[in-house]
């Protein structure tokens, strides 16, 4: 092809228009003419070769979320395609722009039934619902870019561009404009957010229902990103109590005495309680889906804020819904609620509820039979010494709960997780995109052994392989080595009131601090409370990433706040009681539940 430019040359330049430095993938044939345009355009956009594409995927979301851009991903056709699958789902479900670039077939052989050949618009069509197109001439090639990338940011969803072998080798258009001729559609780079602001009467309205009520609640999602300040403006004006969701948890400074903390079944008592009793709701740009620890319908009337008009009302009978920026709404709020004396009955109330919810969290990180570590002192021994300029990523499962009770994050520090979409195997890949676009920074990953089994282990050798190039070396994985999926054991206990599954839940014995060591990296393996401080102390100095491999009780229950947490012990027991050796997880769960239960009285 020699010095010709072509139309995957054409695309790789596009990308570096849209600001695009960095972008996810794996090769593979059909996107072999790509490759060598990025080998062309030498190191930027960068290519970050990751173990499989689902894993690639994953870290163009884990991209977007860090950075607030876009994340992209490159992949061949057929199992290429299909394996970024889940990642995409994750970009959809958890509202982030993500852009897949998809190779394809040539053009002549498609419906042949040719090797790899994969309807690939419809494989993608709901995952993509927003923009799914296929490049099918030269001409088209710039304008569907811009389009996917256009539409991913604007509606904060995937979107898929697929490009024909063959399509891509074809010559590029001249870079010199066209004249107007029919059929060929010019466009341009670049997007812009919009400013959304509520009109006045919306405005008023919610400031009315705000002000009238006597037990105001805030609940905050990660649409109050870059609205900390005016979140606790408005709740110091109200004197109310914040809870967050799960996404939400980064966006608040958790030392804060109105702080209740995560909301739901991996909540804290103080949200429950926040929540269950409050007779106003004011919901932030959260669509958290644990409706059932709402306030119950009737209970309290409710404004939301979101810049998705179609969330609002989708989770609670919501009076008056704002549609606007979150920021921008509450400023617009602020100065229309009246002052309110600094102590009331309920703000007193609230803080109370945040202290003992504070005690209870302690009490359970130190005073247990765990045997031989608690995971949930593990996390907490993290609290105070994560460094400021930290970023964090959770990957799904029990570590999600100790995460959300027990990790107060310091303001400014990023932590994100694949939270609707719950997709175990997201913490590297998570962790390795904040790394990549902060390589001056520390990350820690907290990550359980089943989501470590199943995608962690082979993006551990994509650390060893880059960890050299950081300017800050420090990448610290914690494993919580049970040898059991326990999220999904407890699950099984308490929605179906079945035993545990041994086939099913144990877990093969992997070493994960030998591996480490076995990569260059380092390894320390934690089995006493008493070890556990000083490991993350030696992590957090270390000159090159380290794992963390902390042997913790499968058996810590995953209980939830009361009040629904107390109508789940009966479930809870009648699995427990159908296991062989349930004296040692029933005496945990009895624990508890008793120390929660102190908190009811």
């Amino acid at each position: 092809m020699g010095d010709e430019r072509l139309v995957a040359d054409l695309l790789v330049e596009r990308l570096r228009a849209w600001g695009v430095h960095r972008l996810f993938g794996y090769p593979g044939d059909g996107v072999n003419t790509l490759m060598g345009a990025l080998r062309r355009a030498g190191v930027d956009p960068e290519l970050v070769q990751a173990r499989h594409e689902e894993n690639a995927a994953l870290m163009a979301v884990g991209h977007a979320k860090y950075t607030g851009g876009v994340g992209v991903v490159l992949s061949t056709q057929g199992p290429g395609a299909v394996h970024l699958l889940n990642g995409l789902y994750d970009a959809k479900l958890d509202h982030v722009p993500v852009v897949a670039l998809v190779g394809q077939q040539e053009t002549s052989v498609l419906g042949a039934e040719y090797q790899q050949e994969i309807d690939l618009g419809a494989l993608f069509h709901d995952v993509a619902a927003q923009f799914v197109q296929t490049v099918f001439a030269p001409d088209q090639a710039r304008m569907v870019l811009d389009r996917a990338l256009r539409t991913a940011l604007a509606t904060r969803s995937p979107a898929v561009v697929i490009v024909p072998h063959d399509i891509q080798q074809q010559p590029a258009p001249p870079e010199v404009e066209r004249e107007h001729e029919h059929g060929v559609v010019v466009t341009a780079a670049g997007w812009r957010p919009p400013r959304v602001v509520p009109d006045d009467d919306a405005l008023d309205a919610a400031a009315a229902l705000l002000a009238a009520g006597e037990r105001p609640a805030l609940l905050v999602g990660q649409g109050a990103r870059h609205a900390r300040r005016e979140v606790e403006a408005v709740a110091e004006r109200l004197g109310a109590g914040i809870a967050t969701s799960l996404l939400g948890k980064p966006w608040v400074d958790e030392s804060r005495d109105d702080a209740c903390g995560v909301m739901g079944h991996l909540g804290t008592s103080a949200s429950a309680r926040l929540l269950g009793s409050c007779d106003t709701l004011l919901v932030v740009g959260s669509n958290d889906p644990w409706t059932e620890y709402y306030p119950a319908p009737g209970q309290a009337r409710a404004v939301q804020v979101d810049l998705d008009g179609r969330h609002v009302g989708n989770r609670y009978p919501v009076e008056v819904g704002l549609t606007g920026d979150a920021a921008e709404t509450l400023r617009a709020l602020l100065d229309r609620l009246p002052e309110r004396p600094a102590a009331t009955p309920w703000r007193t109330q609230v803080g109370t509820w945040v202290q003992e919810w504070h005690a209870l969290a302690e009490q359970r990180a130190r005073e247990t039979a765990a045997d031989p570590l608690s995971p949930e002192l593990v996390v907490r021994e993290l609290s105070g010494r994560l460094p400021d300029d930290a970023s964090v990523s959770v990957d799904v499962g029990s570590v999600v709960y100790w995460y959300a009770r027990h990790l107060r994050l310091p303001v400014g520090v990023q932590a994100h997780l694949s939270s609707t979409l719950a997709s175990m195997g997201s913490g590297l890949p998570y962790g390795l995109a904040a790394k990549l676009e902060v390589p001056g920074g520390p990350v820690v990953a907290l990550v359980g052994d089943g989501a470590m089994q199943m995608n962690g282990v082979a993006e551990l050798i994509t650390v060893a392989d880059r960890w050299r190039g950081w300017a800050d070396p420090r990448f610290v994985v914690l494993v919580l080595h049970n040898g059991d999926l326990a999220e999904v054991s407890w699950e099984q206990r308490e929605m179906e009131g079945d035993p545990r599954f041994e086939t099913s839940q144990r877990l093969p014995a992997f070493p994960y601090a030998g591996y480490a060591d076995l990569l260059g990296l380092q390894g320390i393996r934690v089995t006493a409370p008493d070890e556990v401080g000083p490991a993350w102390d030696r992590a957090l100095a270390a000159d090159r990433p380290v794992v963390i491999e902390a042997v913790v009780d499968p058996d810590v229950p995953l209980l939830p706040p009361f009040p629904a947490g107390e109508q789940k012990l009966d479930d809870f027991r009648a699995g427990l009681d159908q296991e062989a050796s349930d004296q040692h997880a029933r005496a945990l769960l009895d624990q508890q539940a008793e120390q929660e239960s102190r908190l009811s009285d």
